[in-house]
């Protein structure tokens, strides 16, 4: 490989990241085609092995493979090509032009997560570029509908083309990012997923005139339920990862939060100081209180069909997230505790959490990567509230992190961003995190490790 290759190969990468922001994925509906058709072309151009597999029409995935001895098992570089719907009249530049301003790429998706997507595929052409020897396949995979539940996407591939994506690691999305405490930089790795309870309350009551209210509405027993949820904090269940993860952040942040982070594992004290915290910080607050137990959210409302017809029944759907290792039978139990058992409880999906070893070679192969590109920097591995694309692979038996590197400064507010308004993402923050996530892969498939 020439000696400024992978300077070229950084600026290509940065003009990929670009072409894919451009590219509506939108999810729903989903056309993830022409995101798949973009990275086709490039591994069609390298003369790396790929596929390109649809679910249905236009629900494309692309899956390419540098070969190696097979001396070790597979590393797999995972990235969603779909994105959550924008708010176009909240953006300050439009969300599908890839808009320069402020040392930044703004568009829907530059963190969630075609930077991810960009970097990895243009690894996987450094490598095959330099020659290099590689003692484990390296895969990529740029997977449809992963901002839906992942069945045209990754649980697609796992179900119905596993030989595609069976390895022994996976890289995924959140975590990697620079999390500021005081003077000190964390580099969270996503080792824990919660589960899923996606569920539907059922509320029935008599049917009648609007101009006569009685008390057995339905509408009126479902909001009570509903509002019972939303107040209510369900009990406290910590996890190891999440217990290590605030004591760790503690130890590298200022007071006060070094005396409280600790404090919030204690169930007595944990509700006030998020309290407390929520006036403070509220983005903190909320992802902090929900790594602590298992959360409830309505999201969507049915009921009626007229303004002057009380209906007979009520329907509301809510986002059930929980810790991993609590079955759903106790998550429910712990719904019901609150709501009573007047309404009917459906459950419309569910699968488990995952929680992943950390005594790996990939693992310490990612923390001397951050050591090596931010010297001070600590790696703390973390359990995220929501679910990625892990937990498909992890049916695979894979050891999944979540580690898609980028240098943020202080004031960007990483979580703030994720399917919030004004995404976007530093360049420098960019080739940085191209520059890490490249010399780690090289170095871990090029190795006996």
């Amino acid at each position: 490989m020439h000696a400024n290759e992978p300077e070229k190969t950084a600026v290509e990468a940065l003009e990929l990241f670009k072409e894919l922001l451009r590219i509506d994925t939108t999810n729903p509906p989903g056309n993830e085609r022409p995101a798949a058709e973009l990275l086709a072309r490039l591994f069609e151009r390298e003369g790396i092995e790929y596929s390109v597999v649809e679910s249905e029409p236009t629900r494309a995935s692309v899956v390419a493979r540098l070969r190696g001895t097979g001396d070790r098992g597979a590393l797999l570089l995972n990235g969603h090509l779909d994105v959550v719907p924008v708010d176009r009249e909240a953006w300050s530049h439009d969300p599908f032009a890839a808009v320069e301003a402020d040392g930044c790429i703004w568009g829907r998706g530059a963190i969630d997560m075609k930077n991810m997507v960009a970097m990895s595929a243009m690894t996987l052409v450094q490598l095959k570029r330099s020659g290099v020897r590689l003692s484990r396949d390296l895969i990529f995979a740029g997977v449809a509908d992963e901002e839906a539940g992942s069945n045209h996407g990754a649980l697609f591939l796992v179900q119905q083309h596993p030989d595609l994506v069976r390895s022994e690691y996976v890289l995924n999305e959140v975590g990697g990012h620079t999390l500021h405490m005081g003077a000190s930089r964390f580099y969270p790795v996503q080792v824990s997923e919660k589960g899923i309870c996606w569920f539907e309350l059922v509320a029935t009551g008599e049917p009648g005139h609007g101009s006569m209210p009685h008390p057995n509405n339905a509408v009126v027993k479902l909001a009570r339920a509903i509002r019972a949820l939303g107040e209510t904090r369900l009990p406290q269940r910590v996890t190891p990862v999440v217990a290590g993860f605030l004591r760790t952040l503690a130890r590298g942040a200022p007071f006060p939060q070094s005396k409280l982070l600790p404090l919030m594992l204690e169930p007595r004290l944990a509700g006030f100081l998020l309290d407390t915290l929520e006036r403070q910080n509220p983005d903190q607050a909320r992802a902090i209180g929900a790594m602590l137990r298992n959360t409830v959210s309505p999201t969507i409302l049915r009921a009626g069909r007229k303004v002057n017809v009380i209906p007979s029944e009520a329907r509301a759907e809510l986002d059930g997230r929980v810790v991993p290792g609590t079955s759903v039978g106790e998550f429910l139990a712990e719904v019901q505790d609150v709501i009573g058992r007047d309404l009917r409880l459906n459950v419309l999906e569910q699968h488990d959490g995952t929680v992943f070893e950390t005594h790996t070679p990939l693992y310490d192969a990612i923390v001397e990567a951050v050591g090596r590109n931010d010297p001070g920097g600590i790696v703390v591995p973390y359990m995220i509230p929501g679910f990625t694309d892990s937990f498909a692979y992890a049916r695979l038996g894979a050891t999944c992190y979540g580690f898609s590197p980028v240098r943020l400064p202080p004031d960007l507010n990483f979580t703030r961003m994720y399917h919030g308004h004004d995404e976007r993402i530093p360049i420098d923050g960019f080739s940085w995190g191209f520059k890490l996530l490249s010399q780690l892969v090289g170095d871990f498939c090029a190795s006996g490790a």
